[in-house]
């Protein structure tokens, strides 16, 4: 079997290390030369791809590509992957095929709970994309009878990306915002759950996101407990200084299920909640 990853990065390759073993030939896309070499010390073949024309080799690549995943966003122009290389992987016709969303395509629903047949009214206009390109993938699965699972996302850490990480470097914050929550995912479970969904291809969308939507400043506070340090004080995120990207994300208020991946899919998450992860994680700093 032989996997092409339109994007190397901090989740797609969580998911390399977890299915190394299953594959004859690993091929993935970076946009520098730079990284391309350390895909390549990785044992992942690399291939360049900008987003604004056909990566060289990526389409003889693809041609043999027998599962495929895109990690990549798209942006005012589209998906570039469906873009410049969707005929390719429909030619190549790949038994399974992954995209990687964000639970962003949901939009803000004042904390009540989503699940993968809520209406999705994307309030950022990052979101707004996401659902245009997760349209046009299950497009391309319809006009070619092929697997196309939509994965999306909450927010994502784990090893080095952490609260705990963000209080030793003094960055971490405890901003409130009452009634505010979040749903977040361990990396280890977005490879454990893409290396699942790989026993059954289909075209289907399926949240990968934990069990516990939590207030933000609860995880800083849970994180400064664990190392024995005073948490940050308590900031009203009216008066918060925040990027605009930022304050968008307190702007989408959710509870997103997980319900169906574990139903359809059997998957048994390994973080289920914050706790379970910062304790694990805290064995890594």
């Amino acid at each position: 079997m032989r996997l092409f990853v339109f994007g190397v990065g901090f989740s797609s390759r969580a998911f390399i290390e977890e299915v190394r073993g299953r594959f004859d030939w690993i091929g993935g896309t970076t946009r520098s030369p730079e990284k391309a070499e350390e895909l390549r010390d990785a044992g992942i073949e690399p291939f360049l791809f900008d987003g604004k024309s056909k990566g060289d080799g990526i389409a003889d690549a693809l041609r043999t590509a027998t599962h495929v995943l895109i990690s990549i966003a798209p942006d005012e122009t589209g998906d570039p992957v469906l873009v410049h290389h969707g005929e390719d992987i429909a030619t190549g016709r790949p038994v399974w095929t992954g995209y990687l969303s964000t639970v962003g395509v949901y939009g803000n629903h004042d904390g009540a709970w989503v699940d993968e047949d809520t209406p999705c009214k994307p309030v950022s206009k990052r979101s707004v994309q996401r659902v245009a390109a997760e349209q046009a993938w299950l497009g391309l699965a319809g006009d070619h009878e092929l697997p196309v699972q939509i994965f999306r996302l909450s927010g994502i850490y784990g090893p080095g990306r952490n609260a705990l990480e963000n209080l030793k470097k003094g960055t971490a914050r405890r901003l409130v915002k009452p009634g505010q929550v979040f749903n977040r995912i361990h990396v280890a479970d977005i490879a454990g759950a893409l290396k699942t969904a790989l026993e059954k291809p289909s075209t289907r969308i399926f949240n990968v996101t934990d069990d516990e939507p939590s207030p933000p400043q609860d995880v800083v506070a849970y994180a400064a407990e664990l190392l024995g340090m005073e948490p940050p004080p308590e900031t009203p995120f009216e008066t918060a200084e925040l990027t605009p990207m930022a304050r968008s994300f307190y702007g989408e208020n959710k509870r997103v299920s997980n319900q169906r991946i574990k139903d359809e899919l059997g998957y048994t998450f390994r973080y289920p909640n914050y706790r379970t992860a910062l304790r694990d994680l805290l064995a890594t700093l």
